[in-house]
């Protein structure tokens, strides 16, 4: 005589249904969840963490600064090398899209005191000397250069 088990419709135990073995059905609809929810996770891992750019008015003052750095044809000093003006702007322009990136620009000033102040390697100011007049540092230089923009 048969188990119930085997014989009703529906009903199932360790070694199956009535209307047929369960565990196929189980494993692809699992390997099917699995591949699923990996894809998920995996998404999720590689997804671009949510930051917000600087404000339009700090991208604009920030360009400006860069532009006017370029465009001086100063001196800069930086880690015990005087570099040009080319050189100096594109060195900020990098760090300063770094720091963007990673939320840590807010203001223009922001920018002057965390990547156009000092070496982020070595912690030395940064120096500018213009047509061989007197050394300043850049943050100085910067920050009067930032004024003068703003009563514009």
């Amino acid at each position: 005589m048969a188990s119930t088990a085997s014989t009703t419709k529906g009903a199932c135990n360790l070694n199956g249904c009535a209307d047929g073995p369960m565990l196929p059905r189980d494993k692809k609809t699992m390997n099917m969840r699995l591949t699923m929810g990996s894809v998920l996770m995996l998404g999720l891992l590689l997804a671009p963490v949510a930051r917000a750019e600087p404000s339009t008015n700090v991208q604009i003052e920030v360009n400006f600064l860069l532009g006017y750095i370029e465009g001086s044809l100063c001196e800069f000093y930086r880690n015990g090398v005087w570099r040009d003006s080319k050189a100096a702007q594109a060195h900020l322009r990098d760090k300063y899209k770094y720091l963007a990136a990673r939320n840590r620009i807010n203001t223009t000033e922001d920018f002057i005191e965390m990547a156009a102040t000092k070496s982020s390697f070595s912690g030395q100011p940064y120096k500018v000397k213009c047509n061989g007049g007197a050394t300043l540092t850049s943050k100085q230089w910067l920050h009067d250069e930032l004024a003068r923009f703003r009563m514009f």
